[in-house]
């Protein structure tokens, strides 16, 4: 098969599709791989890199998606990718298409088959593809809501593990998932106080379990989670319903009562964010302020370091791509019930039940068009 890994041309976004070592694998199966030009110049490899490992090297996007049947690329395709995209072609991405009509628009009306990172399950209940990047986007939460916390940025002017005579800033987490648990490691090993809130007592007996006294763990009712967001420095939302628009969980009423300067981190963006005010920023102008909050709701952090993403990235996705492209993408999913919860549209119809009822689309059932 002929794999295309186009540059990603999202906002400050440097990850790429494949690695060098992840071409290198497909090509010693016998596929060909044709690459554009600069698109791993964020990672630090090279047009040579990719070359030594056997791609091609095209000039630009609309080659590479000309000549390709499976395009393997990272970020949502944005109206202009989109339009390259044929029926009868596969992409395989991150789509997150719940909050994205106008996305949804461009590849149903391109007719080709979209398979989402982000549904893809395993035996475990897990999301495998979605993980190595939540587990990247919960650490770096930590990270920006400490740097958002200083004062010249809009915060409290508060440093997240304190001084000895001064008290540790207090993070709360909502949402006890991979993102969730790697934010409260991050801030935990910075020094600060954490709360992580969920509605799985199972997950908060396996976290307490882990970390001990050193994290406090609370079930997510309505009342806990106001009266903890309220008396926080910085909170990280952290909520995900696979496929679907996240929850809203703090409202703009609850908002105006937050400490003036304190600090939301809005994980869920991608999936249409978990507070009410928030909506989605760039890397090249990440927060705003509502009612004296600041926000940051960067819809890619993991772009902001994407050498570590995309080496994480590419280790998780290589055995779907290549299931993919020995099998062909309807005798992949046919043979494996986890590629297949991936599959979003087909020819012009939205296949995963969730994304279909977000849009407000005719549902597709998968299963008949695999049988």
């Amino acid at each position: 098969m002929h794999i295309g890994v186009p540059k990603e041309i999202k906002n400050h976004e440097y990850r790429v599709g494949l690695t060098p070592a992840g071409v290198r694998e497909l090509v010693h199966h016998g596929h060909q791989v044709s690459v554009q030009t600069q698109a791993g110049a964020g990672i630090g490899c090279s047009d040579a890199d990719y070359q030594r490992a056997g791609a091609s090297v095209l000039p630009d996007a609309a080659s590479v998606v000309a000549q390709a049947e499976l395009i393997v690329k990272v970020k949502e395709p944005q109206p202009q990718e989109c339009a390259m995209l044929r029926p009868g072609q596969v992409l395989f991405t991150y789509l997150h298409l719940a909050p994205d009509p106008v996305q949804a628009e461009g590849l149903l009306k391109s007719g080709c088959t979209a398979i989402a990172y982000e549904t893809i399950t395993d035996a475990r209940g897990g999301l495998p593809l979605l993980a190595p990047m939540s587990e990247v986007a919960g650490r770096m939460a930590i990270q920006v809501g400490a740097v958002a916390l200083q004062k010249a940025n809009g915060g409290l002017g508060v440093l997240l593990g304190g001084v000895p005579g001064v008290p540790p800033a207090r993070v709360v987490v909502i949402g006890g998932g991979v993102v969730g648990t790697h934010a409260a490691r991050m801030a935990m090993g910075l020094g600060a106080e954490v709360l992580v809130l969920d509605r799985s007592l199972p997950r908060l007996r396996q976290l307490d379990e882990v970390f001990g006294g050193r994290l406090h763990t609370g079930y997510a009712s309505l009342d806990a989670t106001e009266q903890a967001v309220l008396g926080a420095d910085l909170v990280v939302g952290a909520v995900l319903v696979p496929g679907a628009s996240a929850p809203k969980l703090i409202r703009r009423e609850q908002l105006a009562s937050m400490k003036p300067g304190s600090v939301i981190v809005d994980v869920a963006i991608d999936q249409g964010g978990c507070f009410e005010t928030s909506r989605a920023t760039t890397h090249a102008d990440p927060t705003y302020v509502v009612d004296g909050v600041v926000h940051y709701c960067v819809a890619n952090m993991p772009g902001a370091v994407p050498r570590t993403s995309t080496y994480a990235l590419t280790n998780a996705t290589l055995p779907f791509v290549l299931a993919l492209a020995q099998q062909g993408w309807k005798v992949a999913c046919a043979a494996d019930p986890h590629l297949a919860a991936g599959l979003t549209v087909h020819a012009g119809a939205i296949t995963h039940e969730a994304v279909a009822r977000d849009l407000g689309q005719a549902f597709a059932d998968p299963k008949a068009l695999l049988a």
